[in-house]
């Protein structure tokens, strides 16, 4: 399901802090590319569509907030088909403790032409409580050692929110993002509609469940 330039939710704390404010404003705006991929009941998916080691196992909502936390800091990882090798930069993450406002630069396949990498420079904040991880797009960023980096001209900026939905035994993995167009741009809108319709789980669900979960997965 996509849907364009609306997004509903009953969690009132939606609105709070700058960043999702800032989120929420561009999600509002005329002329905006607003597209809020399918959720992915990953239990539902494990049982319908691969064979585990584990039977039994229930991928549960800790899980998926720990997923989406690691993803954030390492997406050259949990995004290897999309980020660039080599071209993860973080400023601002913290030598001890939780990762909680940073800000990160990768080379990434552009939705359109996935032949081209564009520069993405992201503003990151995960929260805890909502379990919501928001990245707001940003046209340039001056490094701590002196450097301007810019963001490609490929693709329009866009800013994007990963979140843990559902129940703690039966989670929900949603993904909605914004393109700063002035224009709604009906291929992207195509674009992300192809993804909601794949049949198996995301490649950094699969790569939580491998690597970090230890979990043996066989796709029927």
């Amino acid at each position: 399901m996509i849907a364009a330039r609306v997004w509903r939710t009953s969690s009132p704390d939606v609105a709070s802090g700058l960043m999702t404010d800032e989120l929420e404003r561009e999600w509002r705006a005329p002329g905006r590319t607003a597209v809020e991929v399918a959720p992915v009941d990953v239990n539902q998916v494990l049982a319908d569509h691969y064979e585990t080691d584990r039977p039994d196992f229930v991928y549960t909502g800790s899980m998926m907030w720990d997923m989406e936390r690691r993803k954030a800091v390492a997406p050259d990882i949990y995004l290897a088909g999309l980020v660039k090798p080599g071209s993860l930069e973080t400023f601002g993450l913290p030598t001890t403790g939780p990762a909680v406002d940073f800000v990160r630069v990768t080379e990434q396949r552009l939705w359109l032409d996935p032949e081209t990498y564009g520069t993405i420079i992201e503003r990151v904040h995960l929260d805890d409580e909502r379990r919501s991880a928001i990245f707001i797009g940003t046209a340039s960023f001056d490094t701590p050692d002196g450097r301007t980096v810019n963001a490609g001209t490929g693709q329009p900026l866009f800013h994007v929110e990963h979140a843990v939905a559902g129940t703690e035994e039966r989670p929900l993995n949603t993904w909605r993002i914004v393109h700063l167009t002035d224009e709604v741009d009906p291929a992207i809108v195509a674009n992300f509609a192809e993804m909601s319709r794949q049949t198996y789980l995301r490649v950094f669900l699969e790569v939580h469940l491998t690597r970090d979960l230890g979990i043996s997965l066989r796709r029927r």
